[in-house]
Formats: C-alpha cells, structure tokens, sequence
C-alpha cells in the first residue's frame, strides 16, 4: 500500500489553494510522482471536482509530442475554461523546453493552482527563472526515513522490529528497494538507480564529462561523506595512479552531484561568532544506500554512517542545518528552526569513560545556552551536567524530539 507522507504534505498544505507554484524537487525515485498523486487525491476528498484536475507526466510517451511551452500552453488551454478555478500537476516538468514561460503565462492569465516536480536542482535556474521570481515556494522531497520505514511495514503488515535499522544503515530509504527483499536484489536496484541518474542527469547534460572519472569522483565523495571535502586528496590521489585531474574538474563533479540530489553540501557554523561560514564544507549522501553501494563495505561503528542518518533526519524535518564549528573543535550538527536553535554531537556507541567525555566534553567551550545533545545508540540514558543523551533510534522513530531556543 501506498505510504502518506505526511512530513512533507502538512508543510505543502497551506499552499493547495494559492496561486503560488509549488514546485517539488528531489532525487529521482525519492517518490515526488506519489507525493504528487496524494495531493491530488486529498484535493478530491475536500471536494474538488475531477475535471478540474489536470495530471500530466511528462516522462510518459503519451505526452511526447509536448517539446516545448508553446506546445505545453496549447495542452492546457485545450482543457481549461476561463470561468472555472483548476488544478495543474506537472510531473518532471524540466522535459519541457523552456517550460518557465508557459508557468508563468497560466498564473498571469488563468484561475489555477500549479503543481509541478523535477529531479535537477537547476529547474528554475537561468534566464527564464526571472519569470518566475517571488512566485515560487520549493519543497526537496528525500526517500523514506526510518521513521517512514516502520510506517511502510505497518501498513504492508511486514514483520517490524527495531534492529531493521541496521538494514536501512546498510540499504538506505528509496521507496522501491523495499520490494526486495535480498541483499543482492537490493544492491541491484540500486545500482541501477544510481547509474540511470548519472546517465541522465548528470553525464547524459554534459558533453565535457567523462564516465569514468566522475565515477571516481563520485565514488570518493560517497564514501568520505561527513569528512571534510578535499580537492587536494582527491589530486593526490589521482597522482599516485599516474593520472591528473584538474581542479576545476572536480569542482564541476561536485556541483552536478548537488544539483542531481545525490549529495548534499553543509556549511560551516561559527558557534562563537553565531554566524554561517562559506566555505569548507562537509558532504552528505542523499540516501546510505547510495554509500553502501558506492563503498561495497559498511562498518556499522562507522559514525560518518550516522551522522548521514541523522543530518537527513533533520532536513526531512524541516531544520536548516550546519556543521559547528568551535575555536578550537567543532560540534557535528547545528539544528535551525524558526530563528532557534540546538547543537548535536553524534557517536555509535558510548561503552566507556573516556569516549564519554570526548563527545560530552566537545560541548565544555561553548557558552551559548542553546540545548545541547549527544546522541548514540546506547539504551542507556547517559544525560549529564544539562547536556542531554538521546537514543538514535527513539529520535528517529519520534519517541523523542529536540527542543530550540
């Protein structure tokens, strides 16, 4: 059955009825095409009428012979009356050249509501944006959490218990993996995800990259996420093989990456200064599932591993979120929401002295009184001195939240 998301749609549902465009983005098969079925079909429930819903995919050959926005204006105004108040879904709207145009022709000459998707960071970058300037509120849609999984389980009646959450570690959240149930038919899902979305958005847009080096690249990437990203060991890297690689080059990888989804880059946050740094910042995989197959190996002691799981979390819920950075230290997670904050330190396993004062102790040069967290998978509440423990899993399954000030 199919899983409501509803992180997701309780921040979309103030905007339903607004001529604002929602534009939903995200990796390919995070589930963007079904968050966009859900709207719909909550649309009918609050009575709105059928024929006042127009639902395009344009991945589908049924609607191949839409190439541009003058042909997309055509479609919609076929099956639009000027009187009437509509609904329109555009499912991977950036197959439409210059569709920018046409969205912004509908909302200056028609009643509607326009909802559309795209799996590129770029869909309303360039020229044409301008068009659309103001008139747009953007949502990244990720795949599933692992609160999300146990929802899925439930409503599938699967077998669910709580150590499942070393197999989302090793698996990650994309919706479909879910309907295989070995490693080997996981591990082959996902490397074909991974490689149709190198193919087709990030290769298949570039006649300047090369396959082979950027699967080096992005291998590199994935598998130091969380670490601080470095061109020069990337460089060095490529100089004890033999081979060169330019600067540039790697700059260019990394920002296809982003705009394909696949990454996400975190700034720096100068906890002294209580200001955003621009520079040096940390990657994190959009899905582990991605690290896992990217790195063939996991180590479950691996906290990078969980600082992913736990830095997505975080976004699915709506925190703007930076890497801390200390005077002589850093914290991993500086949580933002709604101008307040909390700061986060995360570790596998807390099993004696010393690994507790270093991560409790990585708080003792910070006077901001923001709360304080250190998380880990230890059952045991080891709160202390106002700094509190949360268990990873409890956090994850919303058994607990964070609090801000």
């Amino acid at each position: 059955m199919r899983l409501k998301r509803e992180d997701y749609l309780a921040q979309i549902r103030p905007y339903y009825d607004s001529d604002i465009i929602k534009v939903i983005t995200g990796v390919r098969r995070a589930g963007k095409s079904i968050l966009l079925e859900t709207i719909r079909d909550e649309l009918i429930e609050r009575g709105v009428s059928g024929d006042r819903i127009i639902f395009l995919n344009l991945e589908d050959m049924d609607y191949d012979y839409i190439v541009d926005a003058s042909d997309l204006n055509k479609e919609i105004k076929a099956r639009v009356s000027e009187n009437d108040r509509y609904y329109i879904f555009l499912d991977e709207v950036q197959h439409v050249k210059s569709f920018e145009k046409a969205l912004a022709s509908f909302r200056a000459t028609l009643d509607v509501s326009l909802f559309v998707t795209g799996s590129n960071s770029t869909l309303l970058s360039g020229e044409l944006a301008t068009l659309l300037t103001g008139r747009t509120v953007e949502f990244e849609i990720l795949p599933f959490s692992f609160y999300e999984m146990m929802r899925y389980y439930e409503l599938n009646r699967m077998d669910w218990n709580d150590d499942l959450f070393f197999n989302y570690l090793k698996w990650g959240g994309f919706p479909l993996r879910f309907d295989y149930k070995d490693d080997e038919s996981i591990h082959r899902y996902l490397s074909n995800l991974y490689e149709s979305i190198i193919n087709r958005d990030i290769i298949g847009k570039s006649k300047s990259a090369d396959k082979k080096s950027f699967m080096d690249i992005s291998l590199y990437i994935l598998a130091n996420a969380g670490k601080e990203f470095s061109i020069d060991n990337i460089i060095a890297s490529y100089k004890k093989s033999g081979k060169e690689i330019s600067r540039r080059t790697i700059y260019n990888y990394l920002e296809r990456m982003k705009k394909a989804y696949l990454i996400h880059g975190v700034g720096r946050y100068n906890i002294v200064g209580k200001s955003a740094l621009s520079n040096r910042e940390k990657q994190y995989a959009v899905d582990t599932g991605f690290r896992t197959i990217n790195t063939n190996t996991i180590n479950y002691e691996d906290t990078f591993f969980l600082e992913n799981i736990v830095y997505n979390e975080l976004l699915t819920r709506g925190y703007t979120v930076f890497a801390g950075k200390t005077y002589k230290g850093e914290i991993d997670f500086v949580a933002i929401k709604g101008g307040k904050k909390c700061f986060i330190q995360v570790a596998y396993l807390l099993p004696n002295e010393e690994t507790i004062q270093r991560e409790f102790g990585a708080y003792s040069k910070i006077t901001d009184a923001s709360p304080k967290y250190v998380m880990s998978l230890d059952k045991l509440d080891m709160s202390h001195d106002g700094i509190v423990h949360l268990n990873i899993i409890d956090f994850l399954l919303r058994k607990t939240d964070l609090m801000l000030t």
